[in-house]
């Protein structure tokens, strides 16, 4: 693109918005523009599989730098010296943001507010908030003013209903173009296995997270809920089910901890307790998704991609510090209709049996009624289709083409 090329700085504070970062800088790639990333939380893992360059010496903490992490997740992060380690990457971000033509934030207020502070042209997409969670959006100061600067070029919401009230509130368009983490679940996948002749087997697909050690004693939770399971959906041919696990979680591990609970590993992959085999997949998210009838999640970006496709997802909340019950709880309000819960402690009786039940019952409304049909317009609604990372970086693009001098 000759003299319209540039460089752009893309700032994220989370896994998820890693996640969607990247899918943003490769479209931005596309279109002619030099691309870095500066993840305040974590590795930037997604970044680097895209091929995108990662400024600086990253950390991974423990918690995830969640904002619904627990009051113990916090205490944590302080002892792990994660705020530190903040103020050392907004450092780095002042002195790189010198060297960019704009800032393109995927995030909440930290970055906002980092962004605002460089002085460069900024574009955001507000992953983090929505007005479905209290009915009118509540951005913390000094968010919103900065949100009314002339420094920020375009702001993207993740779900309509934000972006007619955000708009409201700010007095500037806030526009909806889609989430582009749905983009990547939505990627080619093959069979998971041949379905046998006769009537269709349900699916289950479980995803219990990718940060360790919560992860592993998330596919202890979900086993348990397994063999809770009514004897129809337990019995040879009744429900088919598939777990997708990130490679920290190895087949020794799942071993180790299942076997208490009376799960045995087979070759292949296979978990088997009684009638029941739960085949285990790595590096096949977008299939479990895909060709699941219903999920069983205790993750927040995967559920919402779950969501996206039109899936109802059943939650099975934890321990944390991420998939907590107010984690999940805040997530229905997010996701409404296509999300099911059972009532109970973490790890009870009550939530364990209750999350078995609801397998069953939910199967049957999917069989018996418009369920399905309801989540695949709660995805559209929530959600937004596929494409929303191009239709960002066509916007990004634009903003920096239009006329008006860059705002110091």
């Amino acid at each position: 693109m000759g003299d319209r090329r540039r460089r752009l700085l893309l700032l994220s504070n989370g896994h998820g918005e890693d996640l969607s970062g990247s899918l943003i800088g490769q479209e931005l790639q596309q279109l002619g523009l030099e691309v870095v990333a500066l993840p305040l939380v974590g590795h930037g893992s997604a970044y680097r599989q895209a091929g995108l360059p990662v400024l600086g010496r990253t950390r991974e903490f423990s918690t995830g730098g969640l904002g619904y992490t627990s009051f113990g997740g916090r205490l944590t992060e302080l002892v792990q010296g994660q705020a530190t380690y903040l103020l050392g990457q907004l450092l780095l971000f002042f002195r790189e943001a010198r060297h960019c033509s704009a800032v393109v934030v995927v995030g909440d207020v930290i970055p906002v507010l980092a962004a605002w502070s460089s002085r460069r042209p900024v574009i955001t997409y507000l992953v983090a908030y929505s007005s479905h969670y209290e009915g009118r959006l509540r951005l913390p100061w000094p968010c919103g003013r900065c949100l009314r600067s002339r420094r920020f070029r375009r702001v993207f919401s993740r779900d309509a209903f934000t972006a007619t009230d955000l708009s409201r509130q700010l007095g500037r368009p806030v526009d909806f173009l889609g989430n582009p983490f749905l983009d990547r679940v939505l990627e080619s996948a093959v069979p998971l296995d041949a379905s046998p002749a006769g009537a269709p087997i349900p699916r289950l697909g479980l995803l219990p997270g990718s940060r360790l050690p919560e992860a592993l004693r998330n596919v202890e939770l979900m086993l348990q809920v397994l063999t809770r399971l009514p004897e129809n959906l337990q019995a040879s041919g009744g429900l088919q089910l598939n777990a997708a696990l990130v490679g920290a979680i190895d087949a020794a591990a799942v071993s180790r901890l299942s076997r208490p609970l009376g799960w045995s590993l087979e070759p292949g992959g296979r978990l088997r307790h009684g009638e029941l085999e739960l085949r285990l997949h790595w590096g096949e998210f977008p299939a479990v998704v895909q060709q699941a009838d219903l999920l069983l999640a205790m993750t927040g970006t995967a559920t919402e991609q779950a969501v996206g496709l039109g899936k109802p997802v059943l939650q099975l909340a934890g321990g944390g510090p991420q998939f907590s019950p107010n984690f999940a709880e805040a997530q229905r309000r997010l996701l409404g209709p296509s999300l099911f819960s059972a009532e109970g402690e973490p790890g009870s009786e009550r939530s364990l049996r209750g999350t078995a039940e609801l397998v069953g019952e939910v199967l049957h409304q999917l069989r018996h009624s418009d369920l399905a049909e309801r989540c695949r317009r709660n995805g559209l609604e929530r959600i937004g289709g596929a494409g929303g990372a191009a239709r960002m970086a066509a916007q990004i693009l634009q903003a920096l083409d239009e006329p008006t001098a860059p705002l110091q």
